[in-house]
């Protein structure tokens, strides 16, 4: 039970650092592309949805990571 406690936290600490990068990121990020792609790509539902889909990744990837193979 201990350990589905830190994994719970754990996901919940980086469900707090993901929506920390997408507030920056649709405050900072967001904008500066929206001047520089093309209209259609300027969308906002589609940049953040990449932003999502980016962030998300590395995320996982973090997560994958540092809790390693229970393999060993």
């Amino acid at each position: 039970m201990n350990e589905r406690i830190k994994i719970f936290v754990f996901v919940a600490i980086l469900g707090f650092c993901a929506g920390v990068i997408a507030d920056l990121s649709s405050v900072y990020l967001i904008p500066a592309l929206q001047l520089i792609l093309p209209a259609f790509l300027s969308a906002r539902y589609i940049l953040s949805g990449l932003a999502g889909a980016v962030l998300t990744l590395v995320l996982v990837s973090i997560w994958a990571y540092i809790t390693g193979s229970s393999e060993r």
